[in-house]
């Protein structure tokens, strides 16, 4: 069997309707599918992990739109090359302009596209395996929507899998007995395109009879046991479990070995490190600010470092996590006044508390007895923050603990009564 094309691109879907997955977003009913059928698409980035249909999503919505398309790469591409398609694009009409791993242009590059995205030179889509939020800028972003695309599910891999074998013109001339999938799924890391052109390469190293696809198979091809760590799989989930319940429960020596084998299995140490911070507020708070500090400071620090280096900075970042007073009061009070908010509704701001930047709202007394704290002794007054329906509502309980004890006297100092401290 031979082909100048790759299996890969020989399956890629035709219409919208063939795609495998993302049912949230390609649904009839879905925001996305709904703008696509109706013309009605603004520039947007794709968030997800590789090999689950962003590039070929970005083909189909230019296909339906009935616009060229102009693919680049943030790796290989550079200003001119954006300079060079804008220009097209103004000379020639409006284009899609297809970016795979926007999230590796520098502030520059990105910059370079805010006047052709905002002008509607071109459409944009961005493709990114990681948070837009930390590696797209804010400016670029603002012009975009994001779309989160999931894993692909077993039942999907394998329905790619036996859609490949019992319709592809070049895989029908082989005669292919599927007796296992398990290592297969696995090595292909829930990537689609890998996954195909895996099986590829399993069939064509068979040049004659029955080629028989089954774990043993796999295993002996790769030359290379199933790794016990899958960092896109039931492991990822289950360690990283582990290394946050180890912290939480102040055992650095836990820590440290869920963290050694997250390292050891390839796991993605901006994963980790946004996991800690997450850490350092939830179960620390303010029973340990310097949590917080130290924490954004290793996330910042691995991505200057990388690794091995950088593995250092997170064991020390674990053990002072682990090693650290404990609170989780800064969580619950956020989530009672969520609460609050749901029981409640958007209930008004008093007026002593209103902005009143205009004469109108002067006269409806916007902003009137308001007592400005720092004219006061201590810095203080004994003003009514919440609305009226919520007075005295307390939702921030300090932990027990020396820091938010202190917290605690200091409140109770201030509020007398009022909220119970």
């Amino acid at each position: 069997m031979s082909s100048a094309i790759p299996l890969a691109e020989r399956m890629r879907p035709q219409t919208l309707d063939a795609c495998v997955g993302q049912k949230h977003l390609l649904g009839k009913e879905s925001l996305l599918r709904k703008s696509i059928d109706n013309k009605a698409v603004v520039s947007m980035i794709f968030w997800g992990p590789p090999g689950v249909g962003k590039t070929t999503l970005s083909y189909l919505i230019a296909q339906q739109l009935g616009l060229p398309i102009h693919m680049l790469s943030a790796i290989s591409s550079g200003v001119q090359d954006l300079r060079q398609v804008i220009e097209k694009s103004k000379q020639e009409g409006k284009s899609v302009l297809f970016i795979d791993e926007i999230h590796r242009f520098n502030k520059s590059q990105q910059d370079a596209l805010l006047g052709a995205v905002e002008k509607g030179i071109v459409l944009l889509i961005g493709a990114t395996t990681e948070n837009p939020s930390f590696e797209v800028n804010s400016a670029l972003l603002s012009r975009c929507h994001v779309y989160i695309l999931k894993e692909l599910e077993r039942a999907d891999l394998e329905e790619i899998l036996h859609a490949a074998i019992s319709r592809d013109e070049e895989l029908c001339k082989r005669k292919i007995q599927v007796e296992e999938t398990e290592a297969l799924l696995l090595f292909s890391g829930g990537d689609a395109r890998k996954l195909l052109n895996l099986l590829e390469l399993l069939v064509n190293a068979q040049s004659n009879g029955t080629v028989t696809i089954n774990n043993k198979y796999v295993e002996n091809y790769l030359q290379k046991r199933i790794a016990v760590y899958d960092k896109k799989g039931e492991q990822h989930y289950d360690i990283i479990s582990a290394f946050i319940k180890s912290i939480r429960g102040s055992d650095p020596n836990a820590a440290v070995y869920w963290l050694a084998r997250m390292l050891d299995g390839g796991e993605d140490i901006k994963f980790i490190a946004r996991r800690m911070v997450i850490l350092a507020s939830e179960d620390i708070g303010n029973a340990n600010p310097n949590a917080l500090l130290l924490a954004t400071n290793c996330f910042q620090a691995i991505a200057m470092i990388g690794l091995p280096e950088g593995r250092i900075i997170l064991s020390q970042t674990a053990v002072y996590l682990a090693c650290s007073n404990k609170s989780n009061a800064s969580y619950l009070a956020i989530e009672e006044a969520y609460a609050a908010l749901h029981k409640n509704g958007e209930l008004p701001v008093p007026l002593h508390l209103r902005n009143a930047p205009t004469k109108l709202m002067n006269e409806l007394d916007y902003g009137k007895n308001y007592k400005y704290a720092h004219s006061y002794a201590g810095n203080f007054t004994d003003l009514e923050f919440l609305p009226e329906k919520l007075s005295g509502t307390k939702f921030y309980e300090p932990g027990n603990n020396v820091r938010e004890n202190e917290l605690r006297q200091l409140l109770k100092k201030l509020w007398k009564d009022k909220y119970g401290y």
